[in-house]
């Protein structure tokens, strides 16, 4: 098992969400082990399940009374199956005994569409990932990431065969557990087809029509598809930078995939990757340092705002980094052994049209070097520079 960075503060009550598969669970049984008299409400538990959907009162039989809430937990696991358990979570919480929950969920779809109870102020909110290359430590290979992600089991598994089964089988379980069974939507299969040509455009500006062309669907059930992957947790847009917060459009925006195995796998685009191929390597590339970036943020705590931007000439710069109101960095990724900065210099005189405070480029280069106020780093170096808590921290054992 991998250790994780992710540092969950256990002052009080607290929720965990994160796409199936990135070890939630398995994070949680470390903290609060059922041995240990830890109380575990396994959602995927179906009789469990059943039970209370008939009865959502037995939730709180669950606790006998001689439960020592000054010293152990109560772990409510997958609770977007049943939020209205959520409303006996916050009585428990409000009644002066003590309680504290470390609840768990795969998708905010049903919490948010249904005006569930979040326990606002009452429990802190936490996401996990898909593991990132500092977690790996000596076991992070890059090609072996670009090909099939970073979902923790991924590493435990020892063919290609087997990584592209375990890839197939998870995407059928998302299918089957979270859109489906949730009844999500009406017919599957214009959602499936969706899936397939999303996960092709991967990193592009979001062209519903398009899209909507080649899924057979029209451009409103594109963008609810969309909308559906991210209250589901399967993916996040990255938006255009504009100075001002107001003319910031999503519907100008970039979608990514919260996993390279994942969006490959729905893409179709298994085989090989050819490190020589610079279009297909450089697309993988982008979209792995943004899902570090992305990852590591939200672990960090540190609150950056990511964009792109990209100019009526078609200047574009791949990652903004609004550290603060009155301080940018502009981030270009190019996966070149050896990047030629000449080709850089549009999108040097673009990041000084904004003021960005550094411009650095992110490369598979060994060594840093800076010509002409660019700064071109080995891409672990840029995660460093961004955030420098990596050098200080203690993974989580």
């Amino acid at each position: 098992m991998y250790n994780r960075i992710l540092n969950i503060l256990k002052s009080q009550s607290f929720l965990v969400f994160g796409p199936r598969g990135c070890g939630k669970t398995s994070y949680l049984r470390k903290l609060f082990p059922e041995e240990s008299g830890h109380i575990w409400i396994d959602l995927l538990d179906d009789s469990l399940y059943q039970r209370l959907l008939v009865n959502s009162g037995e939730f709180k039989q669950l606790i006998p009374p001689s439960f020592d809430s000054k010293n152990l937990w109560i772990v409510c696991d997958e609770i977007q199956r049943l939020p209205t358990l959520l409303n006996y979570v916050h009585m428990m919480i409000e009644s002066g005994k003590g309680y504290r929950f470390a609840i768990t969920g795969s998708s905010a779809r049903k919490l948010k569409r249904g005006g569930a109870n979040l326990l606002a102020g009452r429990a802190l909110w936490n996401t996990i990932h898909p593991l990132t290359s500092f977690e790996l430590g000596n076991d992070f290979d890059l090609e072996h990431v670009l090909k099939w992600g970073q979902l923790p089991k991924i590493f435990f598994l020892a063919t290609d065969i087997e990584r592209k089964e375990f890839l197939k089988s998870y995407i059928m379980t998302y299918l089957r557990q979270e859109i489906k069974e949730e009844q999500i939507v009406r017919r599957l299969e214009p959602f499936v087809r969706f899936l397939e040509v999303a996960a092709q455009q991967n990193g592009k500006i979001i062209n519903a029509t398009k899209i909507g062309r080649h899924a057979l669907c029209d451009a409103t059930a594109v963008i609810r598809y969309f909308e559906i992957l991210v209250d589901t947790l399967i993916g996040f847009y990255l938006e255009p930078y504009h100075k001002s917060a107001r003319k910031v459009q999503t519907a100008k925006a970039k979608f990514y995939f919260f996993d390279i195995g994942v969006q490959r796998t729905l893409a179709r685009q298994f085989g090989d990757i050819l490190i020589s191929d610079g279009y297909v390597l450089g697309n993988l590339f982008e979209h792995f340092v943004i899902l570090e970036c992305m990852r590591l943020n939200e672990y960090f705590r540190t609150d950056f705002r990511f964009y792109y931007v990209r100019t009526k000439d078609d200047v574009e710069i791949d990652l903004l980094i609004e550290r603060s109101v009155t301080e940018i960095w502009a981030i270009e990724i190019k996966s070149s052994a050896r990047v030629d900065e000449t080709e850089l210099k549009k999108q040097k005189k673009l990041a000084d049209d904004l003021q960005a405070k550094r411009f650095i480029v992110a490369s598979r280069e060994t060594n840093l070097r800076t010509v002409d106020g660019i700064e071109i780093m080995p891409w672990q170096q840029v995660l460093k520079e961004i955030f420098p808590q990596m050098l200080a921290s203690k993974i989580d054992v």
